[in-house]
């Protein structure tokens, strides 16, 4: 069994420290990581409609008063120092410090009265639809990537092999009750370099070590009469065909793409600009659901200096990944989702800052072949609370499975108490959307 650190160590203001740890089954003679990760039931959604999402989580609880939802005419102690500006899609603006967002707002949708927030700080919301405590006592509820990875199966077939179905670059997902064969492969320190065969192990090498584990494994299904051992050929298969096409390891190798492009995006300019780039290739390699965690958002002082810094890079690259997919003809069938916690005070503190506020907040919606170039809802005046058109956080899950081919009205899950579990309780299409 091998245990690997997750990704980044930053603390919120709860004092937590968001670290993980990952533990993947390993082929004590083979040297592979993920047959532990495909070993899953290999079902297969028959209404699937092929697309894909980027997930992409505002960790700490991004300001909606300074993103997407200014209020220029509220009393300057809730207004803030920054100005609304026009977008290319009619009635849409968004912050003076996103221009490059404004020039795609025909291709996305700003959900700006979500509601059903908790003040929770984690990504269980942005992954799932529901607070933390949910199920907690059996693990939790399982986050959509997980969800895929459980009707569809752990990896996807593609023209050159196989493809994990969920991979998170930065290691914030859960899978909930589903148990770590649905959680997400995480490719960071020794796990990414499993994904490349030794050079001093040639495939025909490869081959002599799955005979030998083939020859053991028939000594075990001897005595086994449940039939299970049959399927351990097959998962070993596909996790053999995933390291040995080098496909998955040359995906999270941005450098090996278009210079121009990779300078579009600004990764020269902030490294963790390069998760944009990288959702995109591993899209393309066949992967069905990515997540990462971007940016530092909980700015319960200097809120303003932090958002000079933070958004113009995350305009410049979510607009660079929005083009890139549009580019490539994948933009359709790629659904980008964005959002945080919760959203921050209207009123102003003391520090300069704007505190917690799940009584308010938005969902950043592109792609997925959706009605795209549109606000949808409001908050008052104030930006205090939901006024028009509240839409549930749930409901945007509904959409999402909606989209995914996966109807939340049938497809359930089945707890460790045999008990089934719908994927949300709100279970209402956003019609503007579809």
């Amino acid at each position: 069994m091998l245990t690997f650190q997750g990704f980044g160590g930053r603390s919120y203001c709860d004092g937590v420290k968001r670290r993980d740890f990952l533990r993947i089954g390993g082929l004590a003679l083979g040297g592979l990581t993920l047959p532990g990760l495909l070993a899953a039931e290999a079902k297969a959604g028959e209404t699937a409609t092929g697309k894909s999402i980027i997930n992409i989580y505002l960790g700490g609880g991004p300001t909606h008063m300074d993103t997407f939802d200014l209020k220029p005419k509220a009393p300057k102690e809730y207004r803030g120092e920054f100005n609304p500006i026009a977008t290319n899609a009619d009635g849409v603006e968004i912050c003076e410090l996103m221009p490059e967002l404004a020039t795609v707002a025909d291709k996305y949708t700003i959900i700006r009265s979500i509601d059903g927030l908790r003040n929770e700080h984690n990504g269980k919301q942005s992954e799932s639809g529901w607070d933390n405590r949910s199920l907690q006592s059996i693990g939790g509820r399982p986050g959509i990537g997980s969800v895929m990875s459980k009707v569809w199966g752990a990896s996807q077939p593609t023209s050159y092999g196989s493809a994990p179905t969920n991979v998170d670059l930065t290691g914030w997902t859960r899978p909930g009750f589903l148990g770590q064969i649905h959680a997400a492969y995480r490719p960071t320190g020794e796990g990414r370099s499993n994904l490349t065969l030794n050079r001093s192990v040639p495939v025909e090498r490869l081959d002599d070590r799955r005979a030998l584990l083939s020859g053991l494994d028939r000594l075990r299904r001897d005595v086994d009469s449940s039939g299970m051992m049959n399927a351990v050929d097959s998962f070993t298969e596909r996790a053999t065909g995933i390291v040995t096409s080098g496909r998955l390891a040359t995906a999270l190798d941005y450098k090996q793409d278009d210079p121009r492009v990779v300078a579009r995006y600004g990764i020269g300019e902030r490294r963790d600009i390069e998760r944009f780039l990288v959702a995109r290739r591993l899209v393309q390699a066949g992967v069905r659901c990515v997540s990462f965690n971007w940016g530092s958002w909980d700015t319960h002082g200097n809120n303003f200096t932090s958002m000079k810094t933070q958004l113009p890079a995350l305009s410049r690259g979510l607009t660079a990944l929005i083009e890139d997919l549009d580019a490539h003809g994948r933009l359709d069938d790629t659904i980008i989702m964005m959002s945080g916690e919760f959203g921050r005070t209207p009123r102003i503190n003391g520090n300069a800052g704007r505190d917690h506020w799940n009584q308010a907040g938005f969902f950043f919606l592109a792609g997925g072949g959706m009605r795209h170039g549109q606000v949808v809802g409001s908050t008052n005046a104030r930006g205090e609370r939901p006024q028009d058109r509240p839409v549930h956080l749930q409901h945007v899950f509904t959409t999402l499975y909606h989209q995914l081919g996966i109807n939340p009205e049938a497809a359930h899950l089945t707890d460790p108490n045999g008990r089934p579990q719908y994927l949300v309780d709100e279970r209402e299409v956003i019609r503007e959307l579809v």
